[in-house]
C-alpha cells in the first residue's frame, strides 16, 4: 500500500513553492513524524512530514516548482515497499546500435582521367562581376582555390576564433533564484513601481544611551537572560513616535486610510535566503527585555527556518538595520502595504557643535521612507524629530513621559 506525501497547505496566500531538498534518500525507512524535505515558499520554508511507516519513494527534483496538494513522494508499506526500492531503474548502459551492413567494395578497373574529370566538373565560367576566391591564410595567399577548399580552410578560421574566444571567456556560475528571494525582488520592485516613495534623514546623538548600555547592561543581562541591545530603544522610540505621529501606521486601503489601534513593529532580519521581516505584535506593551527576547528568537529561527507564517504577516511599521554591516546610510525601500520604514545605520564617533564648543559624539544617521501619498513631508519630518528626542533623551521612554 502507497501513501501519497502532498505539498502542504501553508496559508491563505501562499499558493505553491519549490522543493528545496529531500532530508531523505529513495529507500529509506521512515517513521510518522519524520522531516522528509523542505518546500521553499515565497515567505518561509517548511518542511514535509511523513504520515506513516514505511519506505520513501521521491518523485520530484530538488528545485521543482511544486503547487499545494501536489504529489511529491509517497511512502511503501508492507512488502510493496521493497519491490518499490528494488525496481530496476534505466539502464546504466545504453544497447548497443545495431551493426551497420558492410558497403559493397567498389569496382575494380582504372580510374577515370585528369581530363574526364574536368569535363565532370567544369570550371564556373568568370563574369564580369565575379572575381576568383583567394585565401587571406599567407600560406595560401595568391592561389585561387575551389569552393570546396575555400569552405574547408574558412571552417577550421572559424574553429580556432571560437577556441580563442573560449579561452579569453570569463567563468561564471548559474543559479537558480529561491522563491524566497523571487518574492523579495517582485515585491521591492512593486514597491518602487507603485508608492510615491520618499526618503527624509536625520541624525540622532547616542550618548545617552550608550551610557545606559555600559552602566546597567551586565545588570540587565544578569536579571533578564538576555543583552541590553539598541533595538528595544528603537522598537520603543518608534512607538512612541507613532502615537504623536499616527500618520505613519496608516494605510491605503482602497480610499480609505485605516489607522493601527496596535503597534505591530516588523523588525528586518538578514538570513542565507534573503531579508524577512517578523512582526513584534502589541510592541506597545512590552518592556525593554521583552522586546530583545523577541527580536533574539526572531533572529534565531529565522535563519534556521522556523518562523511560522502567521509571524512574518501584517505590521504598521519597519524597522530595519544596516547599520550591522557598516552601512552609513541608505534609502530603505518600503515594506507594502506599510506607509512607512525607519532605516538605522552605523554609529560613528564624529565631531559635532555642542553648546558652542566642538565634541567627538556617537552619531548614526536616521532614514525615513514613507509614502507621499499618506503622509506629507512635515509629518515625516516631525516623525523623525520624535524618534531623534526620544533616543537622545532616553529617561522620557523609561518614565512615560
Amino acid at each position: 500500500m502507497a501513501i501519497e506525501v502532498k505539498m502542504p497547505f501553508l496559508g491563505e496566500s501562499i499558493q505553491g513553492g519549490v522543493l528545496g531538498k529531500w532530508l531523505k534518500a529513495k529507500g529509506d525507512p521512515v517513521e510518522p513524524g519524520d522531516a522528509l524535505g523542505e518546500i521553499e515558499t515565497e515567505k518561509i520554508t517548511s518542511e514535509i512530514y511523513a504520515e506513516a511507516p514505511g519506505s520513501f519513494i521521491p518523485l520530484v527534483e530538488p528545485g521543482t516548482q511544486v503547487e499545494v496538494g501536489q504529489v511529491v513522494a509517497r511512502i511503501e508499506e508492507g512488502p510493496e515497499a521493497a519491490r518499490a526500492v528494488s525496481q530496476p531503474g534505466a539502464p546504466s548502459h545504453p544497447p548497443h546500435p545495431p551493426a551497420l551492413e558492410p558497403r559493397p567494395a567498389p569496382a575494380e578497373g582504372p580510374g577515370p582521367t585528369e581530363a574526364e574529370r574536368e569535363e565532370k566538373e567544369p570550371r564556373p565560367i568568370p563574369s564580369e562581376t565575379s572575381r576568383p576566391i583567394r585565401s587571406a591564410n599567407s600560406a595560401n595567399r595568391g592561389r585561387v582555390l575551389r569552393e570546396e577548399e575555400w569552405e574547408r580552410l574558412g571552417a577550421a578560421e572559424g574553429e580556432t576564433a571560437v577556441r580563442q574566444e573560449a579561452a579569453t571567456a570569463r567563468p561564471e556560475r548559474r543559479k537558480p533564484m529561491s522563491a524566497i528571494r523571487l518574492k523579495i525582488a517582485e515585491r521591492l520592485l512593486s514597491a518602487h513601481q507603485n508608492t510615491a516613495h520618499l526618503t527624509t534623514f536625520n541624525e540622532a546623538d547616542l550618548t545617552a544611551v550608550k551610557e545606559l548600555r555600559e552602566r546597567y547592561g551586565e545588570r540587565f543581562e544578569k536579571r533578564h537572560g538576555v543583552r541590553l541591545g539598541f533595538m528595544g530603544f528603537f522598537v520603543r522610540a518608534v512607538v512612541e513616535a507613532l502615537r504623536k505621529v499616527p500618520q505613519a501606521g496608516a494605510q491605503i486601503d482602497g480610499s480609505d486610510l485605516v489607522y493601527p489601534d496596535r503597534y505591530d513593529i516588523g523588525v528586518a532580519v538578514s538570513t542565507d535566503r534573503g531579508l524577512i521581516v517578523p512582526v513584534l505584535r502589541d510592541a506597545e506593551k512590552k518592556g525593554f527585555a521583552e522586546v530583545e527576547r523577541a527580536i533574539r528568537d526572531f533572529a534565531e529561527r529565522a535563519r534556521s527556518g522556523k518562523l511560522m507564517l502567521p509571524e512574518l504577516e501584517g505590521g504598521c511599521f519597519t524597522i530595519t538595520n544596516g547599520g550591522v554591516f557598516g552601512s552609513l546610510l541608505s534609502t530603505p525601500i518600503l515594506n507594502p502595504p506599510q506607509s512607512a520604514i525607519l532605516g538605522m545605520h552605523a554609529i560613528q564617533d564624529r565631531p559635532v557643535a555642542m553648546r558652542g564648543r566642538i565634541e567627538i559624539r556617537p552619531m548614526m544617521y536616521l532614514a525615513l521612507t514613507y509614502d507621499h501619498r499618506v503622509i506629507d513631508g512635515r509629518e515625516a519630518v516631525s516623525f523623525l524629530v520624535q524618534v531623534k528626542a526620544f533616543l537622545e533623551n532616553p529617561g522620557i521612554l523609561l518614565l512615560d513621559l
